[in-house]
């Protein structure tokens, strides 16, 4: 597979710098650049219009007062007019209608004898000359202007305009980069604090003085470390308990072991290699379980999204708990009620689902009676979609069915009959509101025993 090349904004964004501050600071750094440049090229280009403006008035001034008669002094200017510099001269010549020269103002101005009337740019002496030409019945008046004078009076009008600028871009860059470290300051305050706490430390991080922009970002951080506090507290809980419950049996098998190494006799020794087997499935068992429990709760809220056939789910369990209910005398299979036959898919995890499955078989097994029977089936009715395991067995009364669902606790009936640890119906919920399911405890109306109820809503299955 080919990898895609990387475009050239993705390569932009690799030089930039990974500081917010610091790309700000650049980005409005070459915003001010080239905003003076640009205001440089607009001056120069007004101060260009205006001084074209400007000049070619007083040359149609100068013409006029020539025509009038008007005495000039010797460099060409009417009398009276305020002298300039001398880049600023003009160049007056006046010609008689027969093309006869009778006044020059700079001696070898060579500008054309046959004049376009009006304004127009004239090369000569290696430059362009702006000329205004004026013809009277007696003789025509040209007025003429170097275009480097007018070039260089533009570039100094944008100069001027451009040094405040260029004089103050220190100060704008030292107060843009003020303005943004402010700005920034609360984000480093949350980042100094964060860095500084320990890690069991999950409190919320304070709010107040943030900007608009971050406190979204804050408060879903204060969520995410609320969840992580509680997922960090259940799992204290969950290894305390856990521990608890490991003891007694790892106590037990201590016990067993001592009283095989003192059996008296052949007979004695093996009752006691039987115990302490079943005390070492036991133990095992209840790893199992506290296993699962814990890969079931680290998942995410989520299961991966498969149509799952619970028919199939169903059939695998039974297959995997056969060997023990043949052992047990128990009757196990799918319910043969018509209103128990019609099977739905729904949308989860198949390993997760049949580990639901199994457990609900495993306590049938553990809590039924030899001769008992466990049915397994599904409903459907205006409440939901139901998966539905029903035993023959004792059940377990109305006040106890909520605490059954708890970790390691198990009904008082129920904890005399079978050596369990309290964690199947435990794992079974968890599952189950993975899946977006509920759990259900009643009491079985055809067979009298614990019915257990997982419910998806209508909405919820596949089909």
């Amino acid at each position: 597979m080919k990898t895609p090349l990387p475009s050239a904004m993705d390569r932009l964004r690799a030089r930039l710098p990974a500081a917010l501050g610091t790309r700000l600071l650049l980005f409005i750094g070459a915003a001010i650049v080239f905003t003076a440049l640009l205001q440089a090229l607009l001056a120069y280009r007004n101060a260009l219009l205006q001084t074209d403006t400007l000049f070619d008035y007083q040359m149609q001034q100068t013409a006029f007062a020539l025509r009038a008669g008007l005495p000039v002094d010797a460099r060409g200017r009417p009398e009276g007019t305020p002298p300039e510099d001398e880049n600023d001269d003009f160049i007056v010549q006046v010609w008689t209608n027969e093309g006869l020269r009778i006044f020059e103002s700079a001696l070898g101005a060579a500008l054309p004898q046959m004049a376009v009337l009006g304004f127009a740019d004239v090369p000569a002496r290696g430059t362009v000359y702006r000329v205004f030409s004026l013809q009277t019945r007696s003789q025509v008046i040209q007025v003429a202007q170097d275009m480097r004078v007018r070039r260089e009076l533009a570039r100094d009008a944008a100069w001027r305009s451009l040094l405040p600028i260029a004089l103050l871009a220190p100060v704008l860059a030292l107060a843009v980069w003020w303005v943004v470290r402010q700005s920034l300051a609360p984000v480093q305050r949350v980042r100094r604090e964060l860095a500084a706490r320990r890690p069991t430390d999950l409190s919320a991080v304070p709010e107040h003085g943030l900007p608009d922009e971050v406190r979204p970002l804050v408060a879903e951080l204060n969520a995410l470390l609320q969840r992580v506090g509680q997922a960090f507290e259940a799992q204290q809980h969950f290894v305390a308990d856990a521990a608890h419950e490991l003891r007694s049996p790892l106590a037990a098998l201590g016990l067993q072991l001592q009283t095989l190494r003192r059996a008296p006799d052949a007979s004695a020794r093996e009752e006691a290699v039987q115990r302490l087997a079943q005390g070492i499935e036991r133990a095992t068992r209840l790893v199992e379980q506290l296993l699962s429990l814990a890969r079931q709760e680290a998942r995410d809220a989520q299961p991966a999204q498969a149509v799952v056939d619970l028919r199939e789910v169903v059939a695998q369990a039974l297959a995997e708990t056969a060997v023990a209910a043949q052992h047990g005398g128990l009757d196990m299979g799918v319910s043969e009620a018509p209103e128990m036959q019609q099977a739905f898919s729904v949308a989860g995890d198949a390993q997760a689902l049949q580990m639901l499955v199994r457990n609900l078989l495993d306590n049938a097994v553990k809590y039924v009676p030899a001769g008992g029977r466990v049915d397994v089936g599904w409903r459907v009715d205006a409440q939901g979609r139901a998966l539905v395991v029903e035993d023959s067995g004792p059940g377990i009364a109305e006040g106890e069915r909520a605490q059954v669902l708890r970790r390691f606790v198990r009904g008082p009936s129920a904890g005399q009959q079978a050596g369990g640890s309290g964690l199947g119906l435990a794992i079974v919920q968890t599952i189950a509101e993975r899946h977006g399911a509920r759990l259900v405890l009643d009491r079985s109306p055809t067979l009298d025993g614990l019915r257990v109820q997982v419910v998806w809503p209508l909405a919820n299955p596949v089909a």
